[in-house]
């Protein structure tokens, strides 16, 4: 996903588009710090893209000349205690490189039209979207319907062929058609489906206390992986990017298998 360079963005400028096209001041109580965690050079041309930002991706981003490297898992959670280990060599390599650290974490799982959860249903057909699925008190995940019901085999394989990844799926209601999605290691608003229309749960992590619950309300689960079911919100702004300013803009694929 690259484009022609057409012009250089002022670093701020970028950032603060960012902030209001992501609503990063919807989730104060996010343990990411979201927004931008570390300052690079001024101007903007080339932003790479990333789930998470490990030393690999920051490697990969700066020897691209990238000038921002924007990501769903950042540097920063709960603050910075100490800067040594890990953090100490991502540091590093962020200053050697110049290349400035975005980070978008609840508010990339929640947005509407660029956000993970979103996206997964509108990529398989699912109309009528509402937000789902509570976390930190604010909800963060989507529903919506498909157009028709489908086996669950069926459904699978369509996520399969979205997220070119291996699924884990078990079959425990009926056919599919109202769909649940929260991205990651959303498994633990299974119970939110009690008493709703909802079929399936879609999610990242397996969760064996998840399992149980779905089998108890006789609901569909499919487990995506963490990583594949986060690559969508972290590409969605890349295109936004790349329309708005016409910069250049890169995805950077480094998954876990998890």
């Amino acid at each position: 996903m690259a484009g022609r360079i057409k012009k250089a963005i002022d670093l701020f400028e970028l950032v603060r588009f960012l902030d209001e096209e992501l609503r990063i001041g919807d989730f104060p109580d996010d343990s990411s710090i979201n927004g931008l965690q570390f300052e690079g050079r001024a101007a903007v041309r080339h932003v790479a893209l990333a789930v998470d930002a490990s030393r690999p991706v920051i490697r990969d981003a700066a020897r691209l000349g990238a000038d921002l490297l924007l990501v769903h898992h950042g540097l920063i959670w709960n603050g910075i205690r100490s800067i040594r280990g890990t953090v100490k060599e991502r540091i590093r390599l962020l200053y050697e490189g110049d290349l400035s650290l975005y980070a978008c974490h609840l508010p990339l799982d929640a947005h509407p039209r660029l956000g993970n959860n979103a996206r997964i249903l509108r990529a398989l057909g699912a109309r009528s979207l509402s937000p789902f699925g509570t976390y930190h008190g604010r909800r963060i995940g989507f529903r919506g319907s498909l157009p028709r019901a489908m086996p669950l085999s069926e459904l699978a394989k369509k996520i399969e062929r979205l997220t070119k990844s291996a699924v884990q799926s078990a079959e425990l209601g009926p056919p599919s058609r109202h769909l649940a999605v929260v991205s990651g290691g959303g498994a633990g608003s299974v119970p939110e489906m009690e008493r709703t229309e909802i079929d399936t749960y879609i999610t990242g992590e397996p969760s064996h206390t998840a399992f149980l619950q779905a089998r108890e309300l006789g609901k569909n689960l499919i487990f995506a992986g963490h990583y594949a079911t986060e690559t969508f919100g972290v590409r969605a702004v890349g295109e936004r990017l790349k329309k708005r300013f016409e910069l250049a803009v890169t995805f950077l694929d480094h998954p876990t298998n998890f």
